[in-house]
């Protein structure tokens, strides 16, 4: 595929998805993630795009919601990492929150195994991926559909959650800065977000890496709300996410990483997972405890002292 052939159709998937990642476009083009940034860097000086964090969007600051069609089509192998950890964060019998998104339905299709579960959700895709797990209770919102995402939202949505309290919400959006926290570009769906984040005790959001740094319109839950973020591992050439990170862990978030061990199988042999998480650099006021979820290795042996608080950016593969 020539230059030109390559940069129209870079062009033609950030148009038709508002954000795309550099991973996305090198496996579309069938090139490499150089040879893709390059293109996005060419197209950024004409105007016609914006670089972001791994990826490219729309050009402009706000990054506009894809619809759902063009949103499970995305970064599929990093929300599956996601909703593989993120399932561990759930333990038999607890209530939960779902709210909507594609990462949010993977992460239910896994809740499905968790015996004795009450999962509320505002999302039809959850309920769906819930609908046949006989010993998960699945509790829908009311309100109105909206067809873009499949979820409900509105009056009726919020109000049904009035009174409603959990251990956890999860919850994923459009994007996720240490500034603003998490937002999406939808109005309604944010203040839906809102009344799920209320219900619960601790907020867990998903966001894959081209989230990161990605700001939209209306603020859903702001940096001190969020107990935990899971994501994946960023591209190593992607200094901007792993700032990122680091500035929300020195918030007080905790950051569960997750990332593909090596591969002896070759390429059709399933990746073993691998997690990762950030020490905090303190405690949190109101946040749970976080020994039980960080690992050995990133609590050191307290018979030699504190250990020194690692970066982001040793954390990532090598």
């Amino acid at each position: 595929m020539f230059a030109a052939e390559r940069r129209q159709l870079i062009l033609e998937m950030v148009r038709a998805n508002g954000a795309v990642s550099l991973r996305e476009l090198a496996r579309v083009v069938q090139t490499s993630e150089v040879t893709v940034r390059r293109d996005v860097r060419a197209l950024e000086a004409e105007g016609l795009l914006d670089r972001r964090h791994g990826g490219a969007v729309l050009p402009g600051g706000f990054t506009r919601e894809s619809g759902f069609p063009q949103k499970s089509h995305l970064a599929t192998a990093e929300k599956t990492a996601i909703a593989d950890l993120a399932a561990g964060l759930v333990e038999e019998g607890e209530a939960i929150v779902v709210g909507a998104g594609t990462t949010t339905q993977e992460l239910a299709r896994r809740l499905a195994r968790v015996p004795g579960l009450t999962v509320v959700t505002n999302s039809l895709l959850v309920a769906q991926a819930l609908a046949h797990a006989n010993r998960v209770e699945v509790v829908m919102t009311g309100g109105t559909l909206r067809g873009s995402n499949y979820a409900l939202v509105g009056s009726g949505a919020e109000q049904s959650l009035h009174g409603l309290r959990v251990s956890k919400a999860f919850l994923s959006g459009s994007g996720l800065t240490a500034e603003r926290g998490l937002s999406t570009s939808n109005m309604l769906s944010a203040s839906v977000d809102r009344a799920l984040v209320h219900a619960a005790a601790e907020v867990v959001v998903l966001a894959d890496h081209t989230k990161l740094g990605a700001d939209t319109m209306f603020q859903t839950v702001p940096t001190d709300l969020v107990t935990r973020l899971v994501t994946d591992d960023p591209p190593a050439h992607d200094d901007r996410a792993a700032t990122e990170l680091q500035a929300l862990a020195d918030q007080g978030v905790q950051i569960t990483v997750a990332g593909a061990a090596g591969n002896p199988g070759g390429d059709h042999a399933p990746a073993r997972q691998q997690r990762r998480d950030l020490p905090l650099p303190g405690p949190r006021r109101g946040a749970a405890p976080a020994g039980g979820l960080r690992s050995a290795a990133a609590l050191g042996d307290p018979s030699q002292g504190a250990p020194d608080r690692p970066r982001v950016a040793d954390l990532r593969r090598r």
